[in-house]
């Protein structure tokens, strides 16, 4: 990918986009997700995200009562537009999707396996859901 190069959600998947990009979303970086309030303005909050390139999916774990997740949840059942984005340097890549909320114990579970792969294993939070993102487009330079 080129620096601001936008690949849109028609024919491609996640995986083709090579090796380095998914060496980037599997190296340990903090992130950032951007949610938007109900006012219009962006709420940017970091984050530790994983990325499932073979389905397009990114995950979010975090209290069930964080701000992010209740932006997430004022959307509606088609799900907030969102974006996540990291940086290393001048490598950078932002996913943007549509994120829902997971609360069921076998998604967060799975999150939170996905999770202690990229990071450490999480803390214990009995509150804890997921913010599901379906990416639907990659802006970056990886």
């Amino acid at each position: 990918m080129s620096p601001g190069t936008t690949t849109s959600g028609k024919g491609w998947v996640l995986k083709d986009l090579g090796d380095g990009f998914r060496a980037f979303w599997r190296e340990r970086h903090l992130s950032t997700l951007t949610t938007v309030r109900a006012d219009g303005t962006p709420h940017v909050v970091p984050v530790g995200v994983t990325l499932d390139a073979d389905s397009g999916i990114a995950r979010v774990i975090t209290s069930g009562g964080s701000h992010k997740v209740r932006h997430v949840r004022a959307a509606g059942e088609e799900g907030a537009a969102v974006a996540v984005c990291q940086v290393d340097g001048r490598r950078w890549s932002t996913l943007e999707g549509r994120a829902v909320i997971r609360e069921d114990p076998g998604s967060v579970a799975d999150a939170e396996r996905r999770y202690a792969e990229r990071y450490r294993r999480p803390r214990e939070n009995p509150a804890r859901v997921v913010i599901e993102i379906r990416v639907g487009r990659v802006l970056g330079n990886v």
